[in-house]
């Protein structure tokens, strides 16, 4: 019996408690629908600076200047997850991963709905982009610490040898947020242009009300995990993260590294968007499509990747995932600069839709394996949050490094293909833990 299971034993005897049970289905379902629901939010908001922002918000600027104003915007928000990631990471380790998630869902709900009610640059001139920065940093709080306490909730509640798969739901719930804020906005961005900037843009902001309420409905009842249960009856620790840059900063750096991973993300749902719609003038409807088919396909790919990492490891299929969107942003991008139609699809979807799936299915249960359970919240938020700024300031730097030409985007392929690679080389140091008992997790790299 490990030490943390002998102290659960006698605090159940001591107290009279039941032992806390698995909830692995309702664990993954609750994790999916509040992903989704916080995604949904988040990502409404990066098609949003792609489309409407730079016009409204910034039009005393240039159109490629605007449009790095906006995509600036959608950056700043990972600004605070890091800030996020240290307050609820110590929150969820030391009180609980429910209570992290339900804040989190009410965070970001309550921000994205004031987006919608903002007025534009022209009614109330420098402070309409000002509070638009606010509410995004707002976003930025609550996406630090949702992921992070659904995937470490799924995590604990999931049968040792089905960690990867019932966590993989936490990302499929992700590309589900994205699918509905695209399908949103495909007949908002069919309406005339004049409406489009007047009102139309506000509605999917208005309709995140409805989808956080079907979050909150789900989630009021998922039970603490046994794991968290058990430390806590052990008396974790009162600084979480202070053990966890005493004990696990090697762990902590290599999922900072291996979170870059996320610019393939951001570059092909943001940068890209614009870049396709503004630059070489292909309809807003047929991007928007891509994107939907690319993260329908994603749906499917996540948890067979997740599978496929449960039986033989974690490493080699987020490698594989990383090293294949370092190559095929290539053709994808070439793609776009040729506006041939059929390509930009068949590279778009097997770039995003299944090749990148491979590392976005998998890192949940990769790096919330590297932490034992008294700062696996704080681990998992601070390393990812941190690597996620890059990946949230990608369209940012995308477009200032974009050049004229037929070959201009080939200096963001570059980046990408950097990226990724030192995301791959940074998990290929890491242990392998798929057949690492939960008791011994956060181990030494064997």
């Amino acid at each position: 019996m490990s030490i943390a299971s002998a102290s659960a034993a006698r605090s159940q005897a001591a107290t009279g408690e039941p032992k806390p049970q698995r909830s692995p289905r309702k664990a993954a379902f609750a994790s999916w629908i509040g992903s989704a629901v916080e995604y949904y939010d988040f990502f409404i908001y990066g098609t949003a600076a792609a489309l409407v922002f730079g016009k409204i918000f910034f039009p005393a600027f240039d159109p490629a200047t605007a449009t790095i104003a906006a995509f600036a915007t959608f950056g700043v928000g990972y600004v605070t997850r890091p800030i996020g990631a240290v307050l609820l990471g110590h929150v969820g380790d030391k009180y609980g991963r429910k209570k992290v998630l339900t804040f989190t869902l009410l965070l970001m709900g309550i921000s994205t709905f004031m987006v919608g009610l903002l007025p534009t640059y022209s009614q109330i001139g420098i402070a309409a982009p000002i509070l638009l920065v606010v509410l995004r940093m707002l976003q930025g709080l609550s996406a630090a610490g949702e992921q992070a306490g659904a995937n470490s909730m799924t995590l604990e509640h999931a049968p040792a040898h089905r960690r990867a798969f019932f966590t993989s739901f936490t990302l499929s719930g992700t590309q589900a947020g994205l699918i509905l804020a695209t399908l949103v906005f495909l007949p908002i961005s069919a309406l005339p242009e004049d409406q489009l900037l007047a009102w139309g843009w506000r509605i999917p902001f208005f309709l995140s009300a409805v989808v956080v309420a079907v979050g909150m409905w789900v989630r009021r009842t998922l039970p603490e995990t046994p794991a968290f249960t058990e430390e806590r009856a052990d008396k974790a620790d009162r600084m979480p993260v202070a053990q966890l840059f005493q004990h696990h900063k090697a762990n902590l750096v290599r999922v900072i590294f291996a979170a870059l991973v996320s610019v393939v993300s951001t570059i092909f749902g943001v940068f890209t968007l614009s870049y396709a719609v503004n630059t070489m003038h292909i309809p807003r409807s047929t991007m928007l499509t891509l994107l939907v088919l690319a993260n329908v396909v994603a749906l499917g790919a996540i948890p067979l990747f997740a599978t496929l990492a449960d039986r033989i490891g974690r490493k080699p299929v987020f490698i594989f995932g990383a090293l294949g969107s370092a190559a095929l942003i290539w053709p994808y991008m070439w793609s776009i600069a040729a506006v041939n139609v059929p390509l930009i699809f068949t590279f778009g979807l097997l770039l995003s839709g299944v090749v990148y799936s491979a590392a976005n299915g998998v890192w949940p249960s990769l790096y919330g394996e590297m932490f034992n359970t008294r700062v696996r919240l704080s681990g998992m938020a601070i390393g990812t949050q941190i690597g996620f700024a890059l990946g949230g300031f990608a369209p940012t730097i995308s477009a200032a490094i974009l050049q004229p030409g037929a070959g201009g985007w080939v200096p963001v392929a570059v980046f990408v293909t950097a990226t990724s690679v030192v995301s791959a080389i940074s998990v290929a140091t890491a242990r392998e833990t798929y057949k690492v008992p939960m008791h011994e997790l956060g181990g030494a790299v064997s």
